[in-house]
């Protein structure tokens, strides 16, 4: 069977409107959080990485920001490739953790509200801006959304059904979210800091990134290409909110992931981590990664640089894991000074060469899902 392939691609974050400017932003070590005063989304002020104005364009007053979010990221990936949203062999993959939530504030809820609320409508509003001939895909799954997304790609490509995928991933902050996770006592009082003795806490972000796959060769971004391993999920089943104790059922999704794609832990250059800062959580990987045997194996968090961005955090994290790995280095994780876990885990803290050409994206999110899946760049 054919390989699937990276075609094009686009991330729309407080670090730049594309793919390229935001890798270029993470190696020179900047982030998009900062502190924010805005009583509209937080009653109190908060860290996080917060998008600026939005670029214009034609009809773009039809739309709520989320969706030009959305829009603004395919329009930019569709640029770099040949491949049409109309086609018949294309189909439209939306992750996100809470779509068009902003639209629950003050005013009344109409019907014509509620429809927009509903994440399926959304993805249709979006879709036909591109006139998709497919009825478009939704896949909500907390924050392993975005990962989730790409493993579904892979394999309606794999089985034929279709030729292209466009993945796009998005969530952008409201009161609804902040104030959800402040009464969990999970946002962190200054920028997050994952793996880090003095962490406590996430710093929230929004964003939307588009990852454009193909199983036709001759359409893959060169002249590295990169191909779309194999992936694998599971559930802890321990807590709505909190992840398991012992890492097995990430350990576990990794481990499958690594057999799948025949790759060992000699093989993987870095292993970009979910890596929020909650305490639960980086205790959780790190024990995971151990259990899989990849204590040797660099690692590191992009939360630092984007924040946590729910449904589009798997996407974007992907793309900057593939731009890096095209690229031949392996990037530090941001704001680490500390041993903070108590599994063995290599964090990376300085921007480094590697000749290896397999990287492991994990992500984990609340209800105790989990997912893996492996990038591979070609000589």
């Amino acid at each position: 069977m054919s390989s699937v392939y990276l075609a094009a691609d686009n991330i729309i974050s407080p670090l730049g409107f594309s793919t390229n400017g935001n890798y270029a932003a993470v190696k020179e070590g900047k982030t998009g959080i900062a502190r924010h005063d805005d009583k509209s989304i937080s009653a109190e002020p908060f860290y996080a990485s917060v998008l600026g104005k939005l670029l214009s364009f034609e009809g773009d007053e039809k739309y709520t920001r989320f969706e030009r979010m959305c829009i603004l990221s395919i329009q930019n990936a569709l640029a770099g490739t040949s491949i049409k949203a109309d086609d018949k062999d294309t189909i439209f993959i939306l992750s996100t953790t809470k779509g068009n939530i902003s639209l629950l504030g003050a005013n009344k809820i109409t019907p014509a509200k509620r429809s927009r609320l509903a994440l399926h409508s959304t993805a249709k509003t979006i879709g036909a801006h591109f006139n998709i001939a497919n009825t478009p895909l939704v896949l909500s799954n907390a924050c392993i959304s975005g990962v989730l997304a790409i493993m579904l790609a892979k394999r309606l490509l794999k089985a034929g059904k279709y030729k292209h995928t466009i993945v796009t991933g998005a969530d952008e902050l409201s009161y609804f979210i902040v104030s959800g996770f402040q009464s969990l006592h999970a946002i962190s009082d200054m920028p997050c800091k994952p793996f880090d003795k003095q962490r406590n806490g996430i710093t929230l972000g929004e964003g939307a990134a588009t990852i454009i796959l193909t199983t036709d060769e001759a359409l893959a971004d060169g002249p590295v290409k990169i191909i779309v391993g194999h992936g694998s999920s599971s559930n802890d089943a321990n807590h709505i909110s909190g992840p398991s104790r012992t890492g097995a059922e990430l350990g576990y999704a990794v481990s499958e992931t690594l057999a799948q794609n025949h790759v060992s832990a000699e093989q993987l250059s870095f292993i970009s981590a979910h890596g929020t800062a909650t305490i639960f959580n980086d205790e959780m990987e790190s024990k995971a990664f151990e259990l899989s045997h990849l204590s040797g194996v660099p690692l590191h968090s992009l939360k630092g640089h984007f924040g946590h961005t729910l449904g589009a955090a798997g996407v974007i994290e992907s793309l900057i894991s593939i731009y890096s790995l095209r690229d031949k280095v392996i990037l530090p994780s941001k704001n680490y000074n500390e041993y903070g876990v108590s599994g063995q885990v290599n964090i990376n803290q300085s921007i480094i060469g590697t000749e290896k050409n397999y990287a492991l994206k994990t992500a984990s999110g609340f209800g105790g899902c989990n997912a893996a899946i492996i990038y591979s760049s070609t000589n």
